[in-house]
């Protein structure tokens, strides 16, 4: 019987790992080969407070790892199909049975893409989905902001801070955004709106980075090439919470519902952390700050059943 399982290798996670570990909890982290999370995709972070030269995405969940092992945290690389029980609970995996007090879900989200193999090609080379982690890159440059929603609209608003130009790259010839919104980004002297367009391709190699990108026209299908610099994908995210929907109350779009002013679920004794439940912010140092708070309200809660 584990004291806590959490679910989930990223900053999240880990952070969650590394303060039950600390409490002597000797917490059993779960993650699974397949995917791969955000940071672990990501080349420079420069964002990431106590670096100040910067570090490599990947660098940070390694050494989050360390450190969480240190303190007594085990690690299984394992992908949890479905939960039941009511405390303790059963994690049912291909292979084992697992069975734990509390739960720390963590599995993140990830950027909704294109699908198109250049942008797989050039992720972390030019192809980015957050504005606000790599936006300080492309200082003096020209870069295309493909969405038509709120978040497009604020991505492309924000990159203006640093960019020489954005483009708002839409399917269609009006805004899914709020009024206020699509007028913030349609107004701005730095935003040129790029109408019934889709990305067909982006062109670059690993080296280099992006160099340009192949517009489709929507209407008639023809295409032409544009020269750009970067490319930030605002099309949405999906979160990583399909096998939770049996154990925690979910929104519409699939995020967990946590309990006001806490990490806390519908579910007594299974808590959340980082971007499966936060739709506003999405950064690692915020998913971390989720992690230690996930952390000790597990804590307390296994000290209140124990009372």
């Amino acid at each position: 019987m584990e004291n806590v399982v959490i679910i989930g290798h990223g900053p999240a996670g880990l952070t969650s790992a590394i303060y039950t570990a600390r409490a002597g909890l000797a917490p059993l982290v779960l993650s699974s080969s397949a995917e791969l999370g955000q940071l672990d995709q990501t080349t420079d972070v420069e964002n990431f407070p106590g670096f100040p030269e910067g570090i490599l995405g990947p660098d940070i969940i390694v050494n989050m790892h360390k450190q969480a092992e240190r303190f007594g945290a085990k690690f299984q690389t394992a992908h949890v199909e479905k939960i039941t029980g009511e405390g303790p609970f059963v994690l049912h995996t291909a292979s084992s049975q697992i069975e734990t007090r509390t739960i720390i879900l963590a599995t993140g989200a990830k950027p909704r893409r294109l699908g198109i193999e250049s942008e797989s090609r050039l992720w972390g080379h030019g192809v980015t989905a957050c504005a606000v982690c790599d936006g300080f890159f492309y200082r003096n440059r020209e870069v295309i902001v493909i969405g038509g929603g709120d978040s497009a609209c604020e991505e492309a608003t924000y990159l203006t801070k640093f960019a020489s130009r954005v483009y708002l790259v839409h399917r269609r010839d009006q805004l899914r955004a709020s009024k206020i919104m699509a007028e913030r980004a349609m107004n701005h002297p730095k935003v040129e709106m790029v109408w019934n367009s889709e990305v067909a391709e982006i062109l670059g190699n690993s080296e280099d980075g992006v160099v340009g990108v192949v517009l489709r026209d929507t209407t008639n299908g023809s295409t032409r090439e544009m020269k750009i610099d970067g490319v930030f994908l605002s099309i949405g995210h999906i979160p990583n919470t399909e096998p939770f929907k049996d154990l925690v109350d979910r929104d519409s779009e699939g995020y967990i519902i946590l309990e006001e002013g806490s990490t806390k679920t519908s579910r007594p004794g299974v808590f959340a952390a980082g971007d499966l439940h936060d739709k506003h912010y999405r950064q690692a140092i915020t998913a971390a700050g989720f992690g230690c708070m996930a952390a000790l309200d597990a804590e307390r809660f296994l000290a209140s059943q124990a009372g």
